[in-house]
């Protein structure tokens, strides 16, 4: 068996050096930052991993001063994200701006001309609501819209298309999601934040997980086998261990999602 057909070889992509890959998503900010000549930029805070790496090497490269925390929770009874979500904005000393989303969904919803109960399609319009603050704040003080996509999700489409996928710039994208919780661990964010398990929170108790073909440990093993090694799903499965009909799906829920990759198709290019 050759080492790219080897599972190590498939554990080694996902090991990083964190002080490396921290200097190099630093840099990369630093650089969209200064070509943009925006004044600071704007996340949505979620009180998740994904976001919290975000916020935590946007204040690294540019200053806590010109970074942004966005709030959109429900404006009921404060719950663990909303905590943790301002816990974090406290440690970084960034700016947080809150505003409750449920009644502006809660109005679209019921006074839209097609009614609909798919929780699908309401989850989707609470994201693009989302992707609509930030634009707001963004546009009314000349700032940058980070994007928290991490490549496990992103490969197979695990985000709403003009929703989360709406931002100006990516700083994790090239992570997979166990990359983004080592990346996290090396920064040191709040244990809580860390053991979290991933949720879009579009619904009450969403959880990625109910949703996912595998649990991202067994997920980004799938991925770098299929994506970066390239292999086949049955080379895939009995390197990982993996169920081939997985793999399958995983390629399924990939091909699927190009779209939410990819400019809208058009009759001519640029």
């Amino acid at each position: 068996m050759t080492l790219a057909h080897d599972r190590s070889a498939v554990e080694r992509i996902l090991q990083i050096v964190p002080h490396t890959t921290l200097n190099e998503i630093v840099g990369f900010v630093r650089e969209i930052f200064a070509n943009s000549k925006a004044q600071g930029i704007v996340i949505g805070l979620s009180g998740g991993i994904d976001s919290a790496v975000t916020a935590s090497v946007c204040v690294e490269a540019i200053g806590p001063e010109k970074v942004t925390g966005l709030l959109l929770f429900e404006n009921t009874m404060e719950s663990a994200d909303s905590k943790d979500a301002k816990e974090l904005a406290r440690a970084l000393h960034i700016e947080t701006l809150e505003f409750p989303i449920n009644d502006v969904h809660d109005s679209f919803s019921t006074s839209f001309p097609v009614e609909t109960k798919d929780r699908v399609t309401l989850g989707n319009l609470k994201a693009r609501l989302r992707m609509a603050s930030l634009y707001f704040v963004a546009n009314s003080r000349n700032l940058l819209v980070a994007g928290t996509g991490d490549r496990s999700e992103d490969l197979i489409g695990y985000f709403t298309k003009y929703g989360d996928g709406g931002v100006d710039f990516l700083p994790i994208a090239h992570l997979y999601k166990t990359q983004v919780k080592n990346l996290g661990s090396y920064l040191e964010l709040p244990s809580q934040i860390l053991s979290k398990p991933s949720s879009p929170n579009l619904w009450e108790g969403h959880k990625a997980t109910d949703e996912i073909p595998l649990d991202y440990n067994l997920l980004d093993l799938a991925l770098v086998s299929l994506f970066d090694l390239k292999m086949q799903p049955k080379e895939a499965a009995r390197v990982s261990s993996i169920d081939v009909e997985k793999l399958e799906e995983i390629l399924r829920l990939y091909h699927a999602s190009a779209h939410k990759r990819t400019y809208p198709p058009m009759v001519r290019g640029w």
